[in-house]
């Protein structure tokens, strides 16, 4: 197979591939990109493989930064573009089923493809469009099959992150899982909580956002992986749920947790302490707690004012994304023209602070300061005193009496 029209990325890295070649190694495109471009899908990172080892690949470029010296990997700088190439290797055994005891450095492409994981991402491209395929990857993909290269229990057995890569792609492809990979991945699931919390966390959120989530969720739970994830062990119930949901186009990380938390019923604390189990970022927590919360009142229709404004437009919108998915969103115009009609968005578009009523009204700092502020902030926010320093001044002077 060869693809005539390759993508503007390619085009513009041949000529690194170019230079490598030139100086007497093998180079080929490699892995996800190479895949996408079949796929007709747009391409990512251009990753590049060759039979050079690190000290030559830095020998033939002016700059090359060592990203990933020690597994074979240097980063060369080429007319403001960043491109990664590693050297072909072959690993070791695994001893805690995530990263080899050590690497070595090969001259052979097959070598090199032979310890990828799935065979739709151990195809290699000639910088003419022609397709390197040796382990019938090419017919995978027109198949729309997810399968292990060589014997799948080794693969999962090396790296038991491939198994939630596997089910991953099976949602972000809309591919079936053969039944040998499939099998393998059940067999090893409990390999899984060996890996690190955050590297399984890209997996999940990215199967989440996929093209057909329910087929990679379908898998998630067929294989027991989930119970293999942190505090999953008990949320079987939820995901069939969200199984049976009509659609399940989820836009964002946010919306995907928030989905998640509202079915499961879960309080404030218990978003916070799942999330951190996620090693979640302290925003992303702060949102989907926010969100979890407006879910029910959108239901309810129960959004005032007052909840517009303390809730923020990123909240509302990651919340009625989940209600819309659940059947019960609004329009997301009207959202967002109620929010924009708001007379102020934060605390400091009020016309007076603290300051200005020290000065103004002889306030002394202290919890009436606070009070009067608040009292203030509502009442404009809700539309019952004009944002005007003077009509502010004149409420709270009335208050301070």
């Amino acid at each position: 197979m060869i693809i005539k029209n390759l993508p503007v990325e390619f085009e513009e890295a041949k000529e690194v591939l170019g230079a490598i070649q030139q100086a007497g190694f093998e180079a080929y495109f490699v892995g996800g990109s190479v895949r996408d471009t079949i796929l007709g899908l747009k391409i990512h990172d251009v990753d590049i493989a060759t039979s050079a080892y690190p000290s030559e690949v830095k020998k033939i470029f002016k700059k090359t930064v060592d990203t990933g010296i020690e597994h074979g990997t240097v980063t060369v700088l080429d007319h403001g573009r960043a491109y990664e190439i590693t050297t072909f290797r072959t690993e070791s055994t695994y001893q805690d089923f995530r990263r080899p005891d050590h690497v070595e450095f090969v001259r052979s492409l097959r070598d090199d493809l032979k310890r990828r994981d799935l065979t739709i991402n151990a195809l290699a491209m000639k910088p003419n469009g022609e397709i390197i395929d040796l382990f019938d990857g090419l017919d995978d993909l027109k198949r729309g099959r997810i399968r292990a290269v060589g014997v799948a229990e080794e693969r999962f057995h090396e790296d038991a992150l491939r198994m939630m890569r596997a089910v991953r792609f099976a949602s972000q492809l809309d591919f079936i899982i053969e039944e040998n990979t499939l099998n393998a991945i059940q067999h090893h699931a409990p390999l899984l909580a060996k890996v690190a919390v955050e590297r399984i966390h890209v997996e999940w959120v990215k199967l989440l956002l996929g093209r057909n989530p329910q087929a990679g969720l379908t898998d998630f739970l067929a294989t027991d992986l989930y119970l293999y994830c942190p505090l999953f062990d008990d949320k079987e119930a939820v995901f069939r749920k969200i199984l049976q949901l009509k659609t399940l186009q989820i836009r964002n990380e946010e919306s995907a947790w928030t989905l998640l938390c509202y079915l499961s019923s879960l309080s404030s604390s218990s978003v916070k302490k799942l999330l951190r189990a996620w090693k979640s970022s302290n925003g992303l927590i702060d949102n989907v707690i926010v969100a979890t919360r407006l879910v029910p009142m959108i239901k309810q229709q129960r959004l005032d004012t007052w909840t517009y404004y303390k809730s923020g437009l990123l909240c509302l919108k990651i919340a009625n994304d989940v209600a819309t998915i659940l059947g019960f969103g609004i329009n997301q115009a009207i959202l967002e023209k109620k929010y924009a009609a708001l007379p102020i968005k934060n605390k400091h578009e009020l016309k007076v602070n603290g300051g200005i009523l020290i000065r103004s009204l002889k306030i002394k700092p202290g919890p009436q300061l606070g009070e009067i502020l608040r009292k203030l902030e509502f009442k404009v926010v809700v539309g019952e005193i004009e944002n005007q320093q003077e009509v502010l001044l004149a409420a709270a002077a009335e208050w301070v009496k």
